[in-house]
């Protein structure tokens, strides 16, 4: 049973308390109304503007509202991919947040024309209607007042007002509605805003990765790769970036910082972080289902990041900050929760009583070597294997077991007491677990092979390798992390009553048919296509493919990363198609001698995202996240239908 179900309950009985008024609502609606029935089926209805704070322009907010209107987070992704034509609605965004691309907070951050300080708001714009049965042409006399005198203004009852409202302070608004010779009525109602503040912590599925906010162009023509320890001709062409005027042949080297200018682009570089996240979906979701509050959002999710080395101490970045020129990036990144702790500290300092609402967290994969899992199952050649066994790329069931049973626990513990002083009550962390992203449907694991994986010459899924990672990953991950989070089936809490996270698992269901290997009629053209289910994808000639890499004999540049698709899992085709990553942050012992390096080619396959929920698995985790924020936070209960009360008619001599 899902612990935020009792939201439900109270949704139901809010339904229900408004349902039973309808019969007195119509009887009075009867006949031809008085002064004071008309006045009753007034109300004021008031919401605040551009209410996820992330956004520094309305119309960003807006295309959300509108396609969310009616729809599940992810039914809205899917009708905003085929409205972008697979191009990604984030494309544009991206360039008008309050955090510029390396991470930084904007402070002041300008939204719609007005500077405002992010963390601490001192006021919110807000949008405020008359409703109901208003006579046609009356005039209304507003008056807004916050404590420090009412400020008035007469509009046509039809017109919107919009005005700023004081943070943490009531305002009373209050109209008298004049129509000819009709008396003049009085409606009014209190605005309070209650602006949320929620953090995202955690790994590659917390900051999206697999998703870049503007996906790589690529070329129709081919880019050559070396293979490891082989001869001169020992190489292979894949799709070109766009636009790259470089050399483009093995013995054709290039600086990286040429390459890197047409790489995909991230709202952060460093971590990977993408506003198709599922934290980002579901706390704008939130902001876009409950009009009467703000949500201040802090993006902090790094991919990579394990309890130590993400969470509670720093680690490498995974690519520089588009325009650096450095070919590796000397400087790590702060732990994730120094970096909350230091804006709450900072909030507070300005807001004594701003505190930290809301953690959304996903931990524990790379804890347990989750990408050497994957490696150990894509790698087949045995030059490879020997090269990445040697590195520790490559890990073991054995090794993820003995990391969960030892040392994931210990981690999580060190997790809740550094999280406690910030969020003060545990159950406003929502531990969202991950999906198994090798299943086929009906609980099966995906067969294997190179389907989906051709993009690099030594990939082919091991079929039994991968049998014995999904079943680990369904049977001991996945319900360790649950006992992890909920303090239950022998794990050992401080206090379990009052250590246990709120936890979500609602979109597991939904994965199991949409694994890496689910294939649909549906999916799109290219795709059917050009991603051969033999895993025979790109030409295997080297003079050939360098002009056409495909075997299909389309262009790669007709792939879009953002069309709905029956897989909700990246694989390593995607990976590249989609971002073709060259990570920076490696250890200098790794890092490639050129851009045609093998270690470049077989990582531009993989670190981009293989194996990571694309946009529309983020939504559905997005979807099983929302109904546990708004439990949490109790805002199905504190948001009730009426929204403004009417007062008595005023006497003439007050008209």
């Amino acid at each position: 049973m899902s612990r935020f179900s009792p939201g439900l309950i109270i949704a139901g009985a809010l339904l229900a308390g408004a349902l039973s008024s309808l019969p007195a609502q119509r009887a009075a609606a009867q006949g031809k109304p008085d002064a004071s029935a008309q006045a009753s089926s007034m109300r004021i209805n008031w919401e605040v503007k551009n209410r996820f704070r992330l956004f520094r322009e309305e119309r960003d907010f807006q295309l959300h509202t509108e396609s969310l209107r009616g729809r599940s987070i992810l039914a809205s992704e899917d009708a905003l991919e085929i409205q972008s034509d697979g191009r990604g609605w984030a494309r544009n965004m991206v360039n008008r947040l309050c955090i510029d691309l390396q991470g930084h907070l904007a402070d002041p951050c300008i939204r719609d024309t007005v500077k405002e300080n992010y963390l601490t708001p001192i006021d919110h714009p807000v949008v405020v209607r008359l409703t109901g049965e208003v006579p046609v042409g009356a005039t209304c006399a507003w008056s807004f007042d916050d404590g420090d005198g009412p400020q008035k203004s007469t509009f046509d009852c039809a017109e919107p007002v919009n005005l700023r409202v004081r943070y943490g302070r009531d305002t009373v608004a209050a109209v008298e509605v004049s129509s000819g010779s009709e008396p003049t009525q009085q409606v009014s109602t209190t605005i309070r805003v209650r602006d949320i503040l929620i953090a995202g912590l955690g790994d590659s599925v917390a900051s999206g990765e697999g998703n870049p906010d503007r996906a790589v162009a690529l070329s129709d023509e081919g880019f050559c790769f070396r293979y490891y320890l082989g001869s001169a001709t020992a190489q292979y062409y894949r799709p070109s970036r766009g636009g790259y005027k470089g050399g483009r042949a093995c013995e054709a080297p290039d600086s990286l910082s040429n390459w890197q200018r047409y790489g995909a682009l991230w709202f952060n570089a460093a971590c990977h972080r993408s506003l198709y996240s599922y934290q980002t979906r579901a706390a704008l979701a939130l902001a876009v289902e409950y009009p009467h509050i703000a949500v201040t959002y802090l993006p902090l999710a790094c991919t990579g990041a394990t309890i130590a080395d993400g969470l509670l101490g720093g680690q490498r970045a995974r690519e520089c900050p588009p325009g650096k020129s450095n070919t590796s990036c000397q400087s790590g990144i702060n732990g994730q929760l120094v970096e909350l702790r230091a804006a709450v500290t900072a909030a507070k300092r300005r807001q004594p009583d701003r505190n930290l609402d809301l953690v959304l967290l996903s931990i524990g994969a790379n804890d347990v070597y989750f990408s050497g899992l994957v490696a150990d199952v894509l790698v087949e050649t045995t030059t490879e294997r020997a090269l990445f066994r040697r590195s520790g790329v490559v890990a073991s069931v054995e090794d993820a077991r003995s990391a969960l049973a030892r040392d994931l626990p210990q981690g999580f513990a060190k997790l809740r007491e550094a999280l406690r002083p910030l969020v003060g009550d545990l159950s406003h962390v929502i531990y969202t677990s991950y999906a198994n992203p090798a299943l086929a449907g009906g609980g099966a694991p995906c067969p294997g092979g190179r389907a989906g994986f051709d993009i690099h010459p030594s990939f082919n899924a091991d079929p039994q390798r991968l049998a014995e990672v999904s079943a680990f990953v369904q049977n001991e991950f996945l319900p360790q992390l649950k006992g992890l989070a909920l303090c239950q089936g022998g794990i050992l809490c401080r206090d379990p009553r009052a250590d246990g996270m709120t936890f979500v698992e609602a979109h597991q269901t939904a994965f199991n048919d949409h694994g890496f290997c689910a294939r649909a009629e549906s999916d799109p053209e290219f795709d059917r296509q050009c991603f051969s289910p033999k895993g025979q994808s790109f030409d295997p000639d080297v003079v050939s493919s360098a002009s056409q890499p495909l075997l299909c004999g389309r262009g790669a540049s007709e792939y879009r990363a953002y069309l709905p698709r029956a897989r909700w899992i990246r694989d390593a085709n995607d990976s590249y198609f989609a971002a073709m990553t060259y990570p920076q942050g490696l250890p200098a012992s790794m890092q490639p001698s050129d851009i045609h390096d093998a270690t470049w080619g077989v990582l531009s396959a993989v670190y981009g995202g293989a194996v990571h929920p694309s946009a529309e698995g983020h939504a559905a985790m997005a979807d099983a996240v929302l109904p546990a924020e708004a439990y949490v936070l109790r805002l199905d209960a504190a948001e009730g239908d009426v929204q403004g009360e009417p007062l008595s008619p005023l006497s003439p001599a007050r008209q």
